[in-house]
């Protein structure tokens, strides 16, 4: 099999850590450069394959592809277009997988949550969203019951506010608290909307502790299904996907700082018809890093699951 050089676009952020270390256990993908403004300069920490590298300047004027075959873009929101039409004119052939929402509306882009678009990713990849992909997780195997409204309260670590100090990571606003924000209109809510449902409306809001989401979803169903009904209609839609689990109350505890996805706490009233569930991921993992590489391999032809420890 072929070994496969890559670059990384903004790798001093959290999740561009996580990529750093997932790269470093990969069998396959090696890190050749890494771009960052605020790290210009430093070592790469975390990367024991090549310890001699730094991180080069990312200022979007000296950007040398030459041998690299695979591009991802840990950015900021909106700022990866630029980026990504420099790629593509250096070179026809790179992968590049984009880790923010810039391209997750264009449908030239594979948008692609493993375990449930179960195509082989293109060449141009667009990673979903951390809250998207732990509400779509739920969703996803029920469409074909859900009526009307469904409903996601979702409460993440502050990891997910970025490392850049704002309101949501702030550690004296955060103490003994939860904060709400973007009560309508939240982008993962629009992401869930065009890839997976069109009636859902998601609440999100920070917690103080560092990683992992945990999603509360109410979903109406069109008829009665037991608990019974319920979970084997998920246990077939997961059939031999390892990385999605089940437990009867998923806490967050269950998944900070692992790969997998747990899904489960079924509860219905009495008509049967009315679903309250629970999932729980790492943000940083699986709404991230892990997807990434998941995405990656299979767009390489490599086995989904290669460099991913199975927790």
């Amino acid at each position: 099999m072929n070994n496969y050089n890559i670059a990384l676009f903004g790798g001093r952020g959290y999740v561009g850590q996580e990529i750093i270390k997932l790269l470093d256990k990969h069998p396959l993908f090696f890190l050749k450069k890494a771009y960052s403004s605020s790290a210009y300069g430093k070592y790469i920490e975390n990367y024991s394959k090549d310890k001699s590298l730094k991180f080069l300047k990312l200022d979007g004027n000296d950007i040398e592809l030459d041998s690299i075959d695979i591009a991802i873009l840990a950015l900021p929101n909106n700022k990866s277009f630029d980026y990504v039409q420099k790629i593509k004119n250096a070179s026809s052939n790179i992968i590049i997988l984009d880790l923010s929402s810039d391209h997750r509306f264009n449908d030239n882009w594979d948008y692609r949550i493993p375990e449930i678009q179960k195509n082989t990713a293109g060449q141009y990849i667009s990673n979903p969203g951390c809250y998207a992909t732990a509400i779509q997780l739920i969703v996803s195997p029920l469409k074909s019951y859900i009526t009307g409204k469904v409903s996601a309260f979702g409460i993440s670590g502050y990891s997910g506010a970025g490392a850049t100090p704002n309101d949501k990571n702030d550690p004296q606003k955060l103490k003994n608290n939860v904060i709400p924000y973007a009560p309508s209109g939240h982008i993962h809510e629009l992401e869930t909307r065009k890839h997976c449902y069109e009636n859902i409306y998601f609440s999100p809001h920070v917690g103080n502790f560092f990683q992992g989401i945990h999603i509360t979803a109410h979903i109406k169903l069109e008829k009665p299904l037991s608990k019974d009904e319920l979970f084997n209609i998920y246990r077939k839609y997961y059939e031999n996907m390892p990385l999605i689990k089940f437990n009867d109350m998923p806490t967050i505890q269950d998944v900070a700082g692992k790969h997998h996805a747990t899904i489960g706490g079924f509860s219905l009233d009495k008509s049967n018809k009315n679903l309250t569930m629970y999932s729980v991921i790492d943000n940083l993992l699986k709404g991230a890093a892990t997807q990434a590489i998941q995405n990656l391999n299979s767009a390489c032809g490599l086995e989904e699951l290669l460099g991913v420890t199975n927790d």
